[in-house]
């Protein structure tokens, strides 16, 4: 790490110890009392925020406002996943907001900054990325169907998303619209992004989706838009740009996701470890047994691997820009949720019975990385982008040497 980074990696791994991780009890303790159709968020949530503000742990994920590069700031992302359900929204680095203050920074009007942005950054208020469909197959955003009409000074939105992430949270405010503008024009160039306050007439959340079971506090909505009629200033960006929009808006967002899910891995296996030493079995400790030292060796392994790949594809885009590490991202994005399950579920194995309940938060873990595989585009389809830059390669003089 640069001494900077290191810096601020010391002062959050410091937060996190001393605030974060003594909150974790407060705060599930609030859900569950709550129930799990209560949305808001517990008050440790923005008093904790207040804590990260005053030590300047704060949009650390932002190079324009934390002056932290890409490749600084993973292994901020990282410590970061070790709390997910806490630590992220304290330092004001949680998806999709990450996403979209990304997204407006890039593309927003200075109007649009001022009305959105700011309070973002400012962590007044929430946002969601609506752009999944039910009806489709959204892993070819191509595909999304919901209509975005220009009808004189207004556009007019009809369709139905799902997977929605954050509209249920009660200070969710505003929500980046994916539709097709274009449906005449290239395949690539049909989409376009739209800003839609969620108070909005004919925005209609019908339910938040829940994972494996699970409510997150934040809730995965399906929405209905139903007439929705906003002015042509809330269009971000040009129309047909939403395809491109969407391409910048994930790339750094997945090196977030990927760094954060490989702190969680890391939590696993210190658990992991902790159980092993202290449990026994058939006369001595589990840690004293063959197989289960193999599992903590190949978590190091793994954990580590990934995280150099992740801090390769961050530096790259760092040195050269989105474009030149898709390849990488994707790399990334199907090789650090497949670690985190792999950990976690080894993790879970060693704890028995106990690992499947909700006195440990592996289960939690998991359910959540198993998803992660699904979001931000499933596997299949980075397996896919990897395999194409593979076969599209020219050969090297040593491939081109031993192939003929």
């Amino acid at each position: 790490m640069s001494a900077k980074a290191a810096d601020y990696h010391k002062r959050l791994t410091d937060f996190m110890v001393e605030f974060v991780f003594p909150a974790e009890a407060e705060y599930h303790r609030y859900r569950e009392e709550a129930g799990p159709k209560d949305h808001t968020v517990p008050p440790i949530v923005e008093e904790l925020k207040a804590k990260a503000k005053e030590r300047d742990l704060w949009n650390l994920f932002l190079p324009a406002e934390s002056g932290l590069t890409n490749l600084e700031y993973a292994p901020l992302a990282e410590v970061s996943g070790w709390s997910l359900e806490i630590a992220p929204e304290v330092l004001n680095c949680a998806a999709p907001d990450t996403g979209n203050m990304e997204t407006l920074h890039l593309f927003a009007t200075e109007q649009q900054r001022k009305q959105w942005l700011e309070p973002l950054l400012a962590g007044e208020i929430r946002s969601g990325f609506s752009m999944t469909e039910p009806a489709v197959a959204s892993s070819d955003a191509r595909n999304i169907e919901t209509s975005i009409t220009r009808d004189g000074s207004d556009y007019i939105i009809n369709g139905r998303k799902w997977w929605t992430t954050g509209a249920a949270d009660p200070r969710c405010k505003i929500l980046i619209v994916m539709g097709r503008t274009n449906p005449e024009a290239a395949s690539h160039q049909q989409q376009s992004m739209v800003l839609v306050p969620t108070d909005t007439p004919g925005v209609n959340i019908i339910r938040s989706t829940p994972v494996f079971g699970w409510q997150d506090q934040h809730g995965h909505c399906e929405i209905v838009y139903d007439n929705v009629r906003v002015p042509v200033e809330n269009l971000l960006g040009e129309e047909g740009e939403g395809f491109a929009i969407a391409q910048a808006r994930l790339g750094p967002g997945r090196i977030h996701h990927c760094m954060r899910a490989l702190g969680a891995a890391e939590r696993a296996l210190a658990l992991m470890i902790d159980r092993v030493q202290k449990r026994v079995a058939f006369g001595k400790p589990l840690a004293e047994q063959g197989v289960v030292r193999e599992a903590i060796a190949k978590s190091r392994n793994e954990i580590d691997q990934a995280r150099l790949l992740c801090h390769k594809a961050a530096w790259t885009i760092d040195q050269q820009g989105n474009k030149a590490a898709h390849v990488l991202v994707s790399q990334i994005k199907s090789v650090a949720p497949k670690v985190a399950c792999d950990v976690i579920d080894r993790a879970i194995q060693v704890h028995g019975a106990a690992g499947v309940s909700d006195d440990f938060p592996l289960a939690r873990l998991y359910s959540w990385h198993r998803a992660m595989r699904l979001f931000d585009g499933p596997d299949e389809v980075h397996m896919r982008t990897i395999a194409r830059a593979e076969l599209g390669r020219e050969k090297s003089p040593l491939a081109a040497a031993v192939t003929g």
